[in-house]
């Protein structure tokens, strides 16, 4: 069984809303990739986050969407090294930090209003393209 994942101080992941599974993994390995399973798929219960509040719960919900299964749970893989506890930690790491960026709360957007030189620039800029192509039409004739 797995042990919790602890975040911060009061947010953690505990070990029952874990579900660790070891599958082959692809890729390099010659003919190690065929026998051992070293590839980690790990499953977490995100309801049973301990520690997080609504707002964090949500924004965690937005942020890993692509990433839940059929049953709503987070599903997390990892085959970088060919050495399978080596991918579980890889694994719980990148689950740690995806909870910690959902506890961040984004910075507020201000709005600006667009300095007076920035409207002088395209004003010159609109008079100087509409000069340009006015003097591509035929010439006026003299009658």
């Amino acid at each position: 069984m797995a042990e919790a994942i602890v975040v911060s101080g009061g947010v953690r992941v505990p070990a029952h809303a874990l579900t660790v599974r070891a599958v082959r993994a692809s890729g390099p390995g010659g003919q190690n990739v065929n026998k051992v399973a070293t590839k980690v798929d790990l499953r977490v219960d995100l309801s049973a986050i301990e520690g997080l509040s609504e707002a964090a719960r949500a924004r965690l919900l937005t942020l890993v969407a692509p990433r839940l299964d059929a049953d709503g749970r987070l599903v997390v893989t990892s085959q970088v090294t060919r050495n399978q506890s080596r991918n579980l930690d890889d694994a719980r790491e990148k689950i740690r930090r995806l909870v910690a960026a959902a506890l961040t709360r984004p910075r507020a957007r201000v709005a600006s209003t667009a300095p007076a030189s920035a409207a002088q620039r395209r004003l010159t800029t609109k008079r100087y393209r509409a000069t340009l192509k006015q003097s591509r039409g035929r010439p006026a004739t003299d009658d």
